[in-house]
């Protein structure tokens, strides 16, 4: 049998979103605290450099994140489990509350150099200040410097992968 071989074809944002669906991507809840705390889920998330120690990540310019994130110009990441799905999907859903609601029932501590929501429960921690914000095409991309960076429980990573949440893994051996 012959190895497939890529055809040319018109990139369309549906076509996009299908080939990117291959390319498996840890799940991270970003937040930002102080007076209109918010919180969503996402997996455009990447270190960055390590020396400054800077990651990244990208919003779209719909999204309530995105003024959340510009207003406060600091942001939490809780680096999330494969036991966390149901509190993921939550920080998914556009129909949950805003504000300080959203973060009702859920089992949480402000960050100790930002102030934003950091999630029980999580793999990892970081706290990053917004150090730049680049537009690009529907989405920003905000560099952040991290402050703070915390070890947390441990588990199996939760990952995004084909269009569905999937577990790593990583601690099956162990």
């Amino acid at each position: 049998m012959a190895p497939l071989q890529p055809v040319a074809t018109e990139v369309t944002p549906a076509s996009l979103r299908e080939v990117m669906s291959r390319f498996a991507t840890g799940v991270v809840v970003l937040t930002v605290g102080g007076e209109r705390p918010h919180g969503m889920t996402a997996n455009a998330f990447s270190s960055v450099s390590l020396d400054p120690p800077t990651v990244l990540c990208c919003i779209g310019h719909s999204a309530v994140m995105h003024s959340a994130m510009t207003g406060a110009g600091r942001f939490g990441v809780s680096i999330m489990g494969a036991e966390q799905e149901d509190v993921t999907r939550y920080f998914a859903d556009k129909k949950r509350p805003l504000g300080p609601a959203q973060f009702e029932g859920i089992d949480w501590l402000p960050g100790p150099r930002t102030g934003a929501p950091l999630l029980s429960g999580a793999l990892a921690w970081l706290e990053c200040e917004v150090t730049q914000a680049h537009e690009v095409g529907d989405h920003s991309v905000f560099f952040g410097e991290v402050l703070s960076a915390v070890n947390g429980a441990v588990g199996d990573g939760l990952l995004f992968f084909e269009g569905r949440f999937q577990r790593t893994g990583a601690t099956s051996g162990r």
